[in-house]
C-alpha cells in the first residue's frame, strides 16, 4: 500500500499538517500533532474509517487517491509443503524432528485439583 496524503494536501494546496490538521478539526475530527505528522510524513499504522472520511471530503478526493495498492510488494505464496500446518508437538517425522511436549512443574506452584 502506498500513503499518498501529501500528493493529495499538494493538489489541493495544502503544504502543511497543521493546516490540513486544523481542516479536519473544523469537520470534528480532532487528531493529535504526533499522529498527524506521522500521517503526513509516513505511512499510516491505524487509520479509522471516520478519519479517511474525512481526510476524503477535505481534500476533496477519493479514496483511491489517498490509498494506492501495491500488490508486487505482497508476500510471495508459500509453496505447499510450506502450508501444510503442524500441530503442537509434531514436526516435519520424515525429517526426524518429532518433538514431544512435556509440562514442567515449577516450584511455588500448587497442583491441580483433583
Amino acid at each position: 500500500m502506498k500513503w499518498n496524503l501529501r500528493l493529495a494536501a499538494a493538489n489541493r494546496g495544502i503544504w502543511k499538517a497543521s493546516e490540513l490538521r486544523r481542516m479536519l478539526a473544523e469537520r470534528g475530527v480532532e487528531m493529535s500533532t504526533g499522529k498527524m505528522s506521522g500521517l503526513w510524513s509516513g505511512q499510516p499504522s491505524v487509520l479509522r474509517p471516520e478519519e479517511l472520511d474525512a481526510f476524503c471530503a477535505v481534500l476533496d478526493c477519493q479514496i483511491s487517491d489517498l490509498i494506492t495498492a501495491e500488490p508486487g510488494k505482497a508476500p510471495a505464496a508459500r509453496s505447499g509443503a510450506e502450508q501444510t500446518d503442524t500441530a503442537v508437538g509434531q514436526g516435519d517425522a520424515a525429517a526426524g524432528s518429532v518433538r514431544s511436549v512435556t509440562p514442567r512443574l515449577r516450584p511455588g506452584r500448587s497442583l491441580p485439583p483433583r
